[in-house]
């Protein structure tokens, strides 16, 4: 086994920049890259598009993706892990294979599925209570279009151990795309005969994970600290974050040498405390991470020494993303300028109103909203007096309606265009006609692992 093991970010979510990546490959010396192509909400984007077309259903920016990095990878022996499958991920497999052997490349591609737990969520007789507010799935049940477990690292593990190239997976953890590689390159032990000093391990490899799963995130960008954000150098050719991990779990998080951003203590912690709700019991589907006793230490040169992650056994439950069919909505923007923008927004939001009670038109709710002015914060940005607001060039204001009734969806922007002649004087940048989409509520659920088979599956070498 090798003493150590370099392993790079990818994507931080569907739709993110991958050249990045290419430094890290190129010049970054890792083994591997993870790339995290799922956020939270990116199964209900995907369920869309499956909808659409049923060979879909997984991020289409892994084609063209791979179809950049392969090239630099191969040669160097980089190994990739991803997400990208979504819903899909034997169709997204087919997609690489078909995009690459077009150029005349054949890596040997992976599929880990056994996510989709749909069916298990639709059984009457069980019991799937929202994670958070304990309502029973009963009130959803005969609207699910999709469910999938978070699965763990083993899998991953078992493909890599099989001499894949790139692994493709659906829904797992994220964290987990990094320590499958870690597992796999420095024979760390997974499961039920893990000793404590296992644990200790896993957890440092899942800190790693949670370090890079955010790309650019991870080495200075998106970084919030007041008064010290204009400091992270040349954000236009950031690098993404890479970790040097050594047997014992220790690590070096740093990027590549000539990149932009910035890898130090206050980029590192901030990322470490991203979307941790319990820093002492940060639960994966592989091991349960304490943060408590974490120690990073600032090496100067985009290095920070990470050790001290704590881990425990985990649950015998796995987190569950379910969606369902929660109606519809149409949004609508547009302006009034000078004089007295704000009263004539009022005035407008007020029409509209009436015309939806007396046109009897069904709905559940009206957002409203000002951008500018608090669409960032909403409610915990106090708008000025409305004598300051008239005062101001031009007030926007954003509507959206949220309504069970897609016809109702389809004719709210409707209600508007007869404004620009007929409502307060100068109106102006109307947009939104014909914008209906269907909404997709997201419900979290936990099942018992024993539920939940993984399956990986080699795609054959297409000669």
């Amino acid at each position: 086994m090798k003493q150590s093991i370099r392993i790079g970010s990818g994507l931080g979510f569907y739709g993110d920049n991958w050249e990045p990546v290419v430094a890290s490959i190129e010049r970054g010396e890792v083994q591997f890259i993870a790339s995290d192509h799922l956020a939270e909400l990116t199964l209900a984007i995907l369920q869309k598009d499956r909808q659409r077309d049923p060979s879909l259903g997984f991020a289409r920016d892994v084609v063209p993706m791979l179809l950049r990095l392969w090239p630099l990878m191969q040669p160097r022996g980089v190994r990739f892990v991803c997400n990208a499958g979504g819903l899909n991920p034997m169709g997204a497999a087919q997609a690489v294979r078909t995009a690459l052997a077009s150029k005349g490349w054949h890596p040997r591609i992976a599929v880990v599925s056994g996510d989709d737990v749909l069916s298990k969520l639709q059984d009457a007789q069980a019991d799937f209570d929202h994670m958070m507010s304990g309502t029973e799935v009963n009130s959803v049940r005969d609207r699910l279009v999709f469910g999938n477990a978070y699965l763990g690292a083993q899998p991953i593990v078992d493909a890599l151990d099989r001499g894949a190239d790139i692994v493709i997976t659906g829904r797992v953890a994220d964290a987990a795309l990094f320590l499958g590689p870690l597992v796999h390159g420095l024979g760390w032990k997974l499961g039920d005969a893990s000793t404590p000093e296992d644990f200790n391990r896993l957890a440092q490899g899942l800190t790693v994970g949670h370090l890079l799963e955010c790309s650019g995130q991870g080495s200075g960008g998106n970084f919030g600290d007041q008064g010290h954000w204009q400091s992270i150098p040349d954000l236009g050719h950031i690098g993404y974050p890479i970790a040097e991990v050594f047997a014992d779990g220790t690590a070096i998080i740093t990027k590549t040498q000539d990149t932009g951003g910035l890898v130090n203590f206050d980029t590192v912690r901030q990322q470490l405390l991203y979307e941790v709700h319990n820093p002492h019991a940060y639960f994966s589907p592989d091991v349960v991470l304490d943060m408590g006793q974490i120690q990073l230490h600032d090496e100067g040169q985009n290095r920070v020494h990470l050790s001290g992650a704590q881990g425990s056994a985990p649950s015998n439950q796995l987190k569950v993303v379910a969606g369902f069919r929660d109606g519809f909505k149409a949004d609508i923007t547009w302006g009034f300028s000078w004089p007295e923008a704000w009263d004539k927004v009022q005035a407008a939001e007020r029409i509209i109103r009436e015309q939806l009670r007396e046109r009897k038109i069904p709905f559940d709710e009206l957002f409203v909203e000002y951008p500018g002015l608090n669409s960032a914060h909403g409610a915990l940005t106090p708008l000025p007096p409305a004598a300051e607001l008239n005062e101001r060039h031009e007030i926007w204001v954003r509507m959206v309606l949220r309504t069970p009734s897609k016809a109702a969806a389809d004719g709210f922007g409707r209600l508007f265009p007869w404004m620009a002649l007929s409502g307060p004087a100068y109106t102006c940048g109307f947009q939104g006609l014909n914008n209906t989409s269907e909404l997709l509520g997201i419900w979290p659920t936990l099942i018992d692992r024993n539920l939940v088979k993984a399956h990986v599956e080699m795609l054959e070498v297409q000669a």
